[in-house]
């Protein structure tokens, strides 16, 4: 038998299983219902003599029903049954056996009086006759509109539904007000010639039934395991200290998300401990009222009613105190006496995300720091000094090593720079004169501006130019060009 993925029951959604068991993975099929059930007492046996006899079994969408298996046929979750329905019979998938049943059925309230049956394993035929008749459907629904719109019906025809042999077919609406359709189903009964039946549906099992991915990114949770809609009102997103905006309350049905009501009891349970909202506070300076409440925090925010610019945060315990000394008739200081400045504590970063240089070298830094130190200091200071060291103190050269190196310059051809060594340091030319130092002295060693190391090194090296021996000018020899022949000879 084919499995029971997808709810269009169509061989090209199924995941291809033909087995009387049914589908093995019918809880992680890709393609399975929605709404599923997982059996956690499957592989448990049962120590009860009595067996249930009841099944879940599962139609499109997400409409369920209890059935008995009068014949004791081995069924699974995944098997495609034939049940009893009226009028006709109608082909469905199980989706829950055993213990289970007895607890879906306790807590859905369902009436063990006259139960439907199930009639066999669904044949092949009974799979073609459900197959084309479910192909049928979008067709319908398109023609099932433009008939409503043609009458004028304030209405939206959301899905249509074919019983399983075909006889019947279901058409879910949705509506503000109540529809006459008498017109309606006699257009429909003279068009698709057969009988018709109509279902209202509010706005949420639409959402339902059509399925979507809400604004958290998962799944709508109406069609993958909420069955019961509670109603939901806007003191729910007050209590959550949440803004009024429709656009971001909303859900895709056009009403309050029902993800509202997760968390609305342990905000209700947080609340119970704070001071009435509409609290005021009698200070020296004037009345205060609360203006906002951090529940996470446990503060409340008040402010002057002559001045509501400036917000002042307390502690429930301290409003609590300050609320029993108005009760007793005392005024309290003002405000900005009582708000304690918030201590800052050091934020200690272990992941490391908002240093900007945690992609840097360790060492940077200290190259940074012996840069800076050096750029303080003198650049002549590191600077060789050629008058350094007399020649007793160089080591004599060998015989071998008489010949200067490539790098060692002649004693003759050195620059007679002797005075550049004994000149002043001082380098400014408007400096004033030393009036304790002899002006014999300053006469014979007048200062002069330093010269710039680049036309240093320009008399350098004309010096040497001056004194490398000059080659003799090559000699330039004519070119000989070879005796022309003589054609007579």
């Amino acid at each position: 038998m084919s499995c029971g993925c997808k709810t269009s029951g169509d061989s090209a959604h199924s995941c291809g299983t033909k087995s009387a068991n049914g589908c093995e993975s019918v809880n992680t099929c890709g393609n399975s219902y929605k709404l599923s059930v997982f059996d956690w007492l499957s592989n448990v046996q049962n120590p009860a003599s009595n067996r249930c006899d009841f099944v879940e079994v599962r139609f499109k969408n997400d409409r369920k029903s209890f059935y008995k298996n009068v014949n004791n046929i081995p069924l699974h979750i995944g098997s495609v049954v034939t049940v009893e329905s009226s009028p006709g019979h109608d082909v469905g998938v199980v989706s829950l056996s055993g213990e289970l049943v007895k607890i879906q059925m306790k807590k859905k309230r369902f009436s063990t009086e006259d139960p439907l049956k199930i009639y066999r394993l669904a044949n092949q035929k009974d799979i073609e006759v459900w197959q084309e008749a479910r192909k049928k459907e979008e067709t319908v629904k398109v023609d099932a509109r433009k008939i409503s719109h043609r009458l004028g019906l304030e209405m939206k025809i959301t899905d249509v539904e074919y019983q399983g042999d075909g006889s019947k077919v279901t058409f879910y609406y949705t509506a503000d007000n109540r529809v006459d359709f008498r017109m309606l189903i006699k257009e429909f009964a003279g068009t698709f010639r057969t009988k018709i039946d109509m279902k209202q549906i509010g706005f949420r099992q639409e959402a339902a039934k059509i399925g979507g991915i809400g604004s958290c990114g998962r799944e709508l949770c109406c069609s993958t395991w909420l069955t019961d809609f509670r109603s939901v009102n806007t003191n729910v997103a007050r209590y959550q200290q949440l803004s009024i905006n429709p656009q971001k309350l909303a859900g895709q049905c056009g009403k309050l998300k029902c993800c509202l009501n997760y968390e609305l009891d342990s905000y209700l349970d947080a609340l119970s401990h704070f001071p009435s909202s509409s609290t005021m506070l009698d200070t020296e300076k004037g009345r205060a009222f609360c203006i906002k409440i951090d529940v996470f925090k446990k503060k409340m925010w008040f402010a002057y009613v002559d001045s509501s610019m400036a917000w002042y945060d307390f502690d429930i315990d301290l409003v609590k105190k300050l609320i029993a000394q108005n009760k007793k008739g005392e005024r309290i200081l003002p405000l900005e006496e009582l708000k304690v400045p918030d201590i800052a504590l050091p934020s200690v970063d272990l992941i490391q995300e908002n240093s900007v240089d945690r992609f840097e070298k360790k060492n940077r830094g200290g190259f940074n720091k012996n840069r800076n130190q050096n750029q303080g200091q003198n650049p002549n200071q590191n600077r060789p000094n050629n008058n350094q060291g007399s020649r007793k103190d160089r080591p004599e050269r060998n015989d071998r090593n008489d010949r200067p190196q490539k790098n060692e310059r002649p004693a003759t051809e050195r620059p007679a720079n002797s005075d550049r060594a004994e000149r002043p340091r001082n380098t400014n030319p408007n400096a004033k004169p030393n009036p304790n130092q002899n002006p014999n002295q300053r006469q014979q060693k007048p200062q002069q501006p330093q010269q710039p190391k680049v036309q240093l090194e320009k008399e350098e090296a004309n010096v040497n130019a001056e004194q490398k021996p000059q080659q003799p000018p090559k000699k330039k020899f004519k070119k000989k060009f070879p005796p022309k022949k003589d054609d007579n000879a």
